[in-house]
Order: structure tokens, then C-alpha cells, then sequence
């Protein structure tokens, strides 16, 4: 019913006659809809309030609910209150939910999304930006949506740093047997395995209660996530790893989207694309006040051995390699946008 509802709510914009969907509603069971309603956008993501998630969300809303001038209107859901990233993204394929910002869940969905999965391959975000051109335009978002995802922009979840309630961590051998949650992407359990640690995969709205309560010692999330999620409230040290980047993806339905008024996807569009700029202006604001007021708390910081981490890296590089289709053109494609 929930679906039917979504498709005829749709269809209205598509140019039905009122009657027609007065007899269709009438049909299904369910009321006539008020022919004054704005069309709402919903846009569901896993991020806390004051997380980069949420801020991005509010700002790209704010612009496209001013250029629609209440023809349209963008409705932000944080918090995992449409459900996590599994069921966002199952949500779009079904049209319950117009718009969602998966990230690491994505290479699980589609394998070679998992390149971005490979631990300190984005030096930075100009490289990102580079990358952005040159493989996910050209490569991978025609794979999503060959998968029914239609990616419309990218913006970012950030440097992920690993907390937990054991010990500091400074080289992958500090990691092992540490029960660690990670995200339900394949090649991230992958890369704690090869460090050592247990992963333990589940949902981001489960990672409070789980450190709560000891079923997990640690996780890893990026400064923005652990702060907004008060994760640093209940993790004794928080290790500056920067192991993975992790780009957010702006995503539809391919199938759906494409059902809306046309004026309302090119503003949505628009927007989503130029707010990147805002997306990582925010991010290294974050990462550089976050890191100051976490160092004020009872959290105790440590820097890693990043050159350590990489070295116990490789394999990881050399399963995707052999694993993905042309997982090793990708890698390379990847580390050649490098600049010196």
C-alpha cells in the first residue's frame, strides 16, 4: 500500500487528470489527496545532528527549497529515522524515500565502489576531486545505475579514526583482538582483519548502544560521526589512523526519479553538485575544530603510524586487484591522478 500510495503521489506530478486518481485512490482504499500539496522530497541519511551528514543536508535542502519557491520542497530525515543505509537504499528502489547518502555501504551493493575501500588511497580531497572526474563520472556511476542508483552528486563522510576502550592504537598489531564495528562494506572488515582486529558489522544507529554495553570495544568513523554521535562520551582513546576517505554519494532511484517533474530534478541536480565546495569547506573545518574540543575532553588522542598501516595494507590492495573485475586498472587509474 505504502508503495502505491508513493507511485500515484508521483504520478500526479506526471500530469494525471484529477479524476483519474480520484477513481485510482478511491480503488486502492485511501483518500483523495489535497491538489494543493507540495511535493515533498524525502531525503533520508544515517548522520547525527551537527554531523558533516546533517549539515550537508540542511544546506543543500535550504537551496533547493529557495530556488522551488514551494513547488517542491526538500524534507531532510537524520539520525537513521527512515532507516539505516541498507534500507535507504532499499527504500529508493520501492519510491517510500526520494533521496539518500549512502557511503561505505555502496561497495557491497556494487564491487567496485570498494576501491575507496582501500586504505590511504585519496591523499586529499583535490585528489578526491580528480578522482571524481576521471574514474567515478566516466566508471562507476554508470555501474550504480546499471544496480538501479542513480548517483547525482558526490560529497563526503570524511577521514575515518578509530576509538575504542583497550588501548591506543599506533600500529596494526594494537588492534588485534579488539572488537572493533565497522560499517557492513565488504573490504572494510576485510582491511581490520588483515590488521587484526574482530570486526564486528552493523549499523550506524547501533554503535552507541553496542559500546555501551561492551558488545563492541571500538569503532571507526570520522571526527564529525563521533563527535555529533557523542561516541567520545563512552571511548576511552581515540587514534588518529586516517586509514580510509569515504565519499558520500547524493542517490535516487533510477527508475523513480526520473517519474518527477522535470523543472524539480534540474534544480535538485544543480544544487547537489554545487554544494561539494560547501561539503569539504565544512569537512576541514570540522576536522580541525573537532580534534581541538575532543582533545579538551576525557577522550586521550593519539597519533598512528600511518607508514605501519600501509605497509600491513597491501594485501588488501591485492585481494581487490584479483577480486574485482579490473580492480587493478582502477587502483592504478587512482594513484596516477596523484600530484606531487
Amino acid at each position: 500500500m505504502r508503495a502505491l500510495r508513493a507511485g500515484i503521489h508521483r504520478r500526479v506530478w506526471k500530469g494525471w487528470g484529477r479524476p483519474a486518481v480520484c477513481l485510482l485512490l478511491a480503488a486502492a482504499g485511501c483518500a483523495a489527496p489535497d491538489p494543493d500539496a507540495v511535493l515533498q522530497l524525502r531525503f533520508g541519511h544515517v548522520g547525527a545532528p551537527g554531523s558533516l551528514f546533517a549539515l550537508s543536508a540542511e544546506e543543500f535542502a535550504s537551496r533547493v527549497n529557495a530556488r522551488l519557491e514551494g513547488r517542491a520542497e526538500v524534507v531532510v530525515y537524520g539520525s537513521s529515522q527512515l532507516g539505516g543505509d541498507e534500507d535507504l537504499l532499499q527504500k529508493l528502489k520501492l519510491g517510500t524515500v526520494e533521496m539518500a547518502l549512502p557511503s561505505s555501504i555502496m561497495s557491497s551493493r556494487i564491487p567496485e565502489f570498494g576501491l575507496f575501500e582501500m586504505p590511504y588511497i585519496v591523499s586529499d580531497r583535490r585528489h578526491m576531486v580528480r578522482i571524481e572526474e576521471e574514474i567515478v563520472w566516466p566508471t562507476l556511476a554508470p555501474l550504480a545505475e546499471e544496480q538501479g542508483y542513480r548517483i547525482l552528486a558526490l560529497w563526503e563522510n570524511g577521514y575515518r579514526q578509530v576509538t575504542n576502550n583497550l588501548r591506543p592504537i599506533r600500529v596494526p598489531t594494537d588492534l588485534d583482538g579488539v572488537k572493533l564495528r565497522t560499517p557492513r562494506g565488504t573490504w572494510r572488515v576485510k582491511l581490520f582483519r588483515q590488521f587484526g582486529a574482530n570486526p564486528v558489522p552493523m549499523a550506524f544507529s547501533d554503535v552507541l548502544v553496542a559500546l555501551e554495553t561492551g558488545t563492541v570495544d571500538g569503532q571507526e568513523n570520522p571526527l564529525a560521526q563521533i563527535r555529533a554521535s557523542n561516541l567520545n562520551e563512552v571511548q576511552e582513546y581515540l587514534s588518529i589512523t586516517e586509514h580510509v576517505y569515504t565519499p558520500a554519494y547524493v542517490t535516487v532511484s533510477a527508475e523513480h526519479w526520473v517519474e518527477l517533474p522535470e523543472e524539480v530534478r534540474t534544480v535538485v541536480e544543480e544544487e547537489a553538485r554545487a554544494l561539494q565546495s560547501f561539503v569539504h569547506q565544512e569537512a576541514r573545518r570540522l576536522d580541525r575544530e573537532l580534534l581541538v574540543e575532543l582533545a579538551d575532553s576525557d577522550i586521550a588522542i593519539n597519533w598512528a603510524n600511518k607508514s605501519a598501516f600501509r605497509q600491513q595494507s597491501q594485501q588488501v590492495y591485492d585481494e581487490f586487484a584479483t577480486e574485482v573485475p579490473g580492480g587493478r586498472e582502477l587502483i592504478d587509474r587512482v594513484l596516477s591522478l596523484l600530484q606531487p
